[in-house]
Order: structure tokens, then C-alpha cells, then sequence
């Protein structure tokens, strides 16, 4: 029960690494505001964690729809104690200069754009507990980058980069601001990294891991939950690689 008595937001909490991340939070005791773009999925996903678990449908690219985000979970829970910036998307696997303007957009509004929308609704409230954690999911693509993900490579090094400033200039607030680098995992986004899920694109990218497989939401999940405790009270700006040894 390392999150007793804590609350937390998790963007991208209808699937993927956020599923992973909201189940590990309820598990060790916290209340959980399932935020997903797809609000029947944010439904399903709290229903099976009971009272521990509100949902609510938010896009995190518009300010007015995280600011009601926000409100919606501190009218649940009365206060906000961890932030999970765990929404994100990619462009198609294309050579840079190919990639539309559309995407590219797309990209830039959910991966980064939202950081700023979620900081500057929910610091305040943190800043006046003197209190508060911020967790940003990144990737190992901000590390080290693949071939015709540019765009999306970018924008988890632009996501890195905040981690780090937002942690120096939280620190004398009381909060604390950190990163997690997954390597691709068995998420809805993994077919849109490799372009086309087939046994050969996989071994293709499993060969580059390491430990030979990839991240799962369990993963996720228990590295969140460290970096989310109070166990970590002493870590911050870390962007904390989860790839079974990709980035080496």
C-alpha cells in the first residue's frame, strides 16, 4: 500500500502502459482519475477498480477540456497528489520530410502540448499543498532515436528536456517532476511504431532490446509507482529508462 491515501490523474488511463499504471496505483491504495480521449473506454477501465476509480472523457491538447479534467478530480477526490502525463500518439514510420502537417500537429498538440495545459492547471493547486508529483512518459526514442519515427523522437526529447526544467524549478515547491522511457510495448500505439505488425517487424524490433521482449503495462506500472512514493522522496528530474536495455 505504498500510494495509501493518495489521488492521481492518469491521461491515457483507458489502455496501454495507463491501464498498467492505474491498475499498480489502485493496488497499492490510491484513488484514480482515469482520463482518456475515449470515455467509454476511461468507463470501462474504473468500473473495475470500483470506488477507487472515476473516469473522465478529456482531450489533452485543449485547454478548456484538461482545465475540466482537473476540475472533475478535484471535485472526486478534494485534492490532486500525482499527475501521469501518459497520453501520447506517433506519426506512421516515414521518412521525415514525408511526414503531413497534420500529423506532425497531431504529434506536437498530444505529446507536448499537453504538458504545458496539465502544468498550468494543476501547479497552482500543487504549489499551494506545497506539495505534488508529476510523472511524464516518455521514451527511449528521446534517447536514442529510430529511423523514420523523427517527429515522434522529438517531441519524448522535448518531453525529457521539460521533465528536467520543470523538476529544477518545481524542487523549492515541494514538487516533484520525473520521466519514464519505455522502449515499444504491447500497446494500441505498438502497430503504429513498426508500420506493420508482422513476426518479422517484431523480431526486427525485439533484436535491438536486450532482455529480448517488450515493455508491458505491468512494467509501467511498477516503475510509476516508485517514482509516484514516497520512497523516491529524494528523486527527481530522472528520466527513468524501462527498456530492458535498449538505450545502452
Amino acid at each position: 500500500m505504498r500510494l495509501q491515501g493518495k489521488t492521481a490523474i492518469v491521461t491515457g488511463g483507458a489502455s496501454g502502459f495507463g491501464a498498467g499504471i492505474v491498475q499498480k496505483f489502485v493496488t497499492e491504495g490510491a484513488r484514480v482519475l482515469v482520463a482518456d480521449i475515449n470515455g467509454a473506454g476511461a468507463e470501462t477501465e474504473a468500473a473495475k477498480h470500483g470506488g477507487a476509480a472515476v473516469a473522465c472523457q478529456v482531450d489533452v491538447s485543449d485547454g478548456a477540456s484538461v482545465q475540466e479534467m482537473v476540475k472533475a478530480a478535484l471535485a472526486a477526490f478534494g485534492h490532486v497528489d500525482i499527475l501521469v502525463n501518459n497520453a501520447g500518439v506517433t506519426h506512421l514510420p516515414t521518412p521525415m520530410e514525408d511526414v503531413s502537417e497534420d500529423d506532425f500537429d497531431r504529434v506536437y498538440r498530444v505529446n507536448m502540448k499537453s504538458v504545458y495545459l496539465t502544468a498550468r492547471n494543476l501547479v497552482p493547486h500543487m504549489k499551494s499543498r506545497n506539495s505534488g508529483v508529476i510523472l511524464n512518459v516518455a521514451s527511449t526514442a528521446g534517447v536514442s532515436p529510430r529511423p523514420r519515427l523523427n517527429w515522434y523522437n522529438a517531441s519524448k526529447g522535448w518531453m525529457i528536456n521539460a521533465t528536467k526544467g520543470m523538476a529544477v524549478e518545481l524542487a523549492p515547491e515541494g514538487i516533484r517532476v520525473n520521466a519514464l522511457n519505455p522502449v515499444a510495448g504491447e500497446t494500441p500505439l505498438l502497430k503504429s511504431f513498426m508500420g506493420e505488425d508482422t513476426p518479422e517487424v517484431r523480431a526486427k524490433f525485439l533484436s535491438t532490446i536486450p532482455l529480448g521482449r517488450f515493455s508491458t503495462p505491468e512494467d509501467m506500472g511498477n516503475a510509476a509507482c516508485y517514482l509516484c512514493s514516497d520512497e523516491a522522496s529524494m528523486i527527481t528530474g530522472v528520466a527513468m529508462e524501462v527498456d530492458g536495455g535498449r538505450c545502452i
